[in-house]
Protein backbone atom coordinates (compact mmCIF):
# COMPACT_ATOMS: atom_id res chain seq x y z
CA UNK A 1 0.00 0.00 0.00
CA UNK A 2 1.21 3.37 -0.55
CA UNK A 3 1.89 5.94 2.06
CA UNK A 4 -0.21 8.70 1.47
CA UNK A 5 2.49 11.05 3.52
CA UNK A 6 5.23 10.13 0.67
CA UNK A 7 3.07 10.81 -1.93
CA UNK A 8 2.65 14.42 -0.93
CA UNK A 9 5.55 14.87 -3.34
CA UNK A 10 4.90 15.50 -6.73
CA UNK A 11 4.12 12.05 -7.89
CA UNK A 12 2.52 13.91 -11.08
CA UNK A 13 2.57 17.19 -11.73
CA UNK A 14 0.36 19.73 -13.84
CA UNK A 15 0.73 22.34 -16.24
CA UNK A 16 -1.29 25.59 -16.27
CA UNK A 17 -3.20 24.27 -19.21
CA UNK A 18 -4.16 20.91 -18.16
CA UNK A 19 -5.11 22.30 -14.36
CA UNK A 20 -7.51 24.97 -15.42
CA UNK A 21 -9.19 21.96 -18.13
CA UNK A 22 -9.35 19.90 -15.26
CA UNK A 23 -10.67 22.68 -13.47
CA UNK A 24 -13.58 23.74 -15.90
CA UNK A 25 -14.79 19.73 -15.82
CA UNK A 26 -14.73 19.21 -12.27
CA UNK A 27 -17.05 22.49 -11.94
CA UNK A 28 -19.07 21.12 -14.64
CA UNK A 29 -19.55 17.54 -12.98
CA UNK A 30 -20.03 20.00 -9.52
CA UNK A 31 -19.40 16.72 -7.19
CA UNK A 32 -16.63 18.02 -4.55
CA UNK A 33 -15.56 14.24 -3.54
CA UNK A 34 -14.33 13.85 -6.98
CA UNK A 35 -10.66 14.30 -8.26
CA UNK A 36 -8.63 13.51 -11.30
CA UNK A 37 -7.55 9.66 -11.80
CA UNK A 38 -4.84 9.13 -13.83
CA UNK A 39 -4.07 5.67 -14.45
CA UNK A 40 -1.99 3.09 -16.56
CA UNK A 41 -3.27 0.35 -18.65
CA UNK A 42 -1.97 -2.58 -20.94
CA UNK A 43 -2.51 -1.86 -24.56
CA UNK A 44 -2.39 0.73 -27.28
CA UNK A 45 0.98 0.53 -29.78
CA UNK A 46 3.76 0.72 -27.36
CA UNK A 47 2.47 -1.62 -25.27
CA UNK A 48 1.09 0.93 -22.09
CA UNK A 49 -1.50 3.60 -22.45
CA UNK A 50 -2.88 6.45 -20.15
CA UNK A 51 -6.15 6.92 -19.23
CA UNK A 52 -7.71 9.81 -17.18
CA UNK A 53 -10.95 10.00 -15.59
CA UNK A 54 -13.36 11.88 -12.60
CA UNK A 55 -13.25 9.49 -9.80
CA UNK A 56 -13.61 9.12 -6.23
CA UNK A 57 -10.73 8.07 -3.90
CA UNK A 58 -9.98 4.60 -3.86
CA UNK A 59 -8.32 2.28 -1.30
CA UNK A 60 -4.71 2.27 -1.72
CA UNK A 61 -4.39 5.40 -4.00
CA UNK A 62 -1.77 7.96 -3.65
CA UNK A 63 -3.64 11.18 -3.36
CA UNK A 64 -1.99 14.26 -3.96
CA UNK A 65 -2.94 18.40 -4.78
CA UNK A 66 -1.87 19.83 -7.50
CA UNK A 67 -3.18 23.85 -8.27
CA UNK A 68 -6.18 22.73 -5.98
CA UNK A 69 -7.16 19.49 -8.31
CA UNK A 70 -6.59 16.54 -6.33
CA UNK A 71 -5.01 13.88 -8.45
CA UNK A 72 -5.42 10.22 -7.71
CA UNK A 73 -3.17 7.39 -8.83
CA UNK A 74 -3.66 3.85 -8.46
CA UNK A 75 -0.44 1.81 -6.67
CA UNK A 76 -0.19 -0.44 -9.97
CA UNK A 77 0.75 3.13 -11.79
CA UNK A 78 2.06 4.92 -9.63
CA UNK A 79 4.99 3.50 -10.50
CA UNK A 80 4.59 3.74 -14.12
CA UNK A 81 4.50 7.64 -14.25
CA UNK A 82 6.53 8.76 -11.15
CA UNK A 83 8.07 11.87 -12.59
CA UNK A 84 5.19 12.29 -15.44
CA UNK A 85 3.63 15.88 -15.63
CA UNK A 86 0.18 16.09 -17.22
CA UNK A 87 -0.11 19.06 -19.68
CA UNK A 88 -3.50 19.93 -22.03
CA UNK A 89 -2.96 20.96 -25.79
CA UNK A 90 -5.32 22.70 -27.78
CA UNK A 91 -4.04 22.88 -31.39
CA UNK A 92 -5.08 22.79 -35.17
CA UNK A 93 -4.12 19.09 -35.03
CA UNK A 94 -6.93 18.26 -32.19
CA UNK A 95 -7.21 19.10 -28.22
CA UNK A 96 -6.48 16.47 -25.38
CA UNK A 97 -4.48 15.76 -22.49
CA UNK A 98 -0.73 14.13 -23.12
CA UNK A 99 1.58 12.79 -20.35
CA UNK A 100 4.94 13.78 -20.58
CA UNK A 101 6.94 10.78 -19.04
CA UNK A 102 10.33 10.60 -18.05
CA UNK A 103 10.38 6.94 -17.46
CA UNK A 104 8.39 5.88 -21.30
CA UNK A 105 11.82 4.89 -23.38
CA UNK A 106 9.42 5.21 -26.37
CA UNK A 107 6.41 6.77 -26.93
CA UNK A 108 3.64 7.19 -30.53
CA UNK A 109 2.84 10.16 -31.96
CA UNK A 110 -0.77 10.36 -30.52
CA UNK A 111 0.53 10.82 -27.03
CA UNK A 112 -1.12 8.33 -25.35
CA UNK A 113 0.84 5.08 -25.69
CA UNK A 114 4.00 4.48 -24.29
CA UNK A 115 6.79 1.70 -23.25
CA UNK A 116 8.97 1.54 -20.56
CA UNK A 117 12.77 0.02 -20.26
CA UNK A 118 10.49 -2.71 -18.52
CA UNK A 119 8.39 -3.55 -21.24
CA UNK A 120 8.78 -6.54 -23.85
CA UNK A 121 6.45 -7.64 -26.41
CA UNK A 122 6.01 -5.94 -29.95
CA UNK A 123 4.73 -2.97 -30.53
CA UNK A 124 1.13 -3.02 -31.83
CA UNK A 125 -0.99 -0.23 -34.01
CA UNK A 126 -3.58 1.81 -31.61
CA UNK A 127 -4.94 3.21 -35.21
CA UNK A 128 -3.83 6.56 -33.96
CA UNK A 129 -1.94 6.57 -37.17
CA UNK A 130 1.57 7.01 -35.89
Amino acid sequence: MIDKTETQQALVTMTTAASAKVRELLEQENDPALGLRIFVAGGGCSGMQYGMTLDEEQEGDAVMEVDGIRLLVDEMSAGYIAGSEVDYVDSLMGAGFTVNNPNAVSTCGCGHSFKTANDSGQARSCGCGH
